[in-house]
């Protein structure tokens, strides 16, 4: 699941325990979690109950073997957005993952865009001035991560944190080598200056006029940290 994830463009982080989870989800910020019902102690029933008692809102999808009825109600009365009994197709977790972040408080909507550059997040695909931008996985959600933020400066550790997982090592070149990749990509002459460098500080996608949706770029706090709506999809 992890591995399909992945390549679906989601960071995802994993957890073998229950005290594990909610440790980690007390020193990250989710878009979304993903939680078994039969994960060792602490059960998925009791890590939803704790999650929603230190006011932590993010989507819970409960994931189980166990379709009683009174299974579901449970993890639902605990906290949980939906419940999925397994076995189950990939498609149809992958579908239930898009409604629960469409729901979500955050916003996440169909179709983004800066300059004349548009998204489209349902498909993952991308246009530049109409015309189709060829994008593996892990390009697309960098590229995605950028347009969210459209018109503010990210970090290198903006972008480790939110496009890639746990194991990014922050000493690779990686984020630079992805960088130089779009930047070919949206702006093969280099004529717009879409995709900036600012030197010492992070990476800037200019922001145009606004979303397809009506929405600019969300701005940072005086740290520079994301604020609820420029997140990753972090799972």
């Amino acid at each position: 699941m992890v591995k399909g994830l992945r390549e679906q463009a989601y960071a995802v982080d994993t957890a073998a325990t229950g005290e594990d989870a909610l440790y980690q989800a007390d020193i990250n910020e989710y878009d979304l979690i993903i939680l078994d019902v039969m994960i060792p102690a602490p059960d998925g029933f009791e890590v939803c109950r704790r999650l929603r008692k230190a006011g932590r809102r993010m989507p819970i999808l409960m994931l189980t073997a166990r379709d009683a009825v009174e299974d579901r109600v449970s993890g639902l009365d605990r906290g949980a957005d939906d419940y999925l009994t397994k076995p189950f197709e990939f498609r149809e977790l992958l579908a239930r993952l898009r409604a629960l972040l469409r729901r979500s408080t955050e916003l996440h909507p169909p179709r983004l865009s800066a300059g004349n550059l548009v998204l489209d997040t349902a498909a993952q695909s991308a246009t530049s001035g109409g015309h189709s931008i060829s994008l593996t996985h892990k390009e697309y959600a960098l590229l995605e991560y950028l347009v969210r933020n459209a018109g503010r400066v990210v970090s290198r550790a903006d972008i480790a944190e939110h496009v890639w997982d746990e194991t990014f090592d922050p000493f690779s070149n990686l984020i630079e080598v992805y960088i130089n990749r779009l930047r070919r990509k949206i702006d093969a002459d280099g004529s717009s200056g879409l995709l900036q460098t600012r030197r010492g500080a992070g990476y800037i996608l200019k922001a145009g006029d606004a979303t397809d949706d009506g929405v600019r770029g969300a701005s940072s706090n005086a740290q520079g940290k994301p604020n609820a709506a420029d997140r990753k999809k972090h799972v």
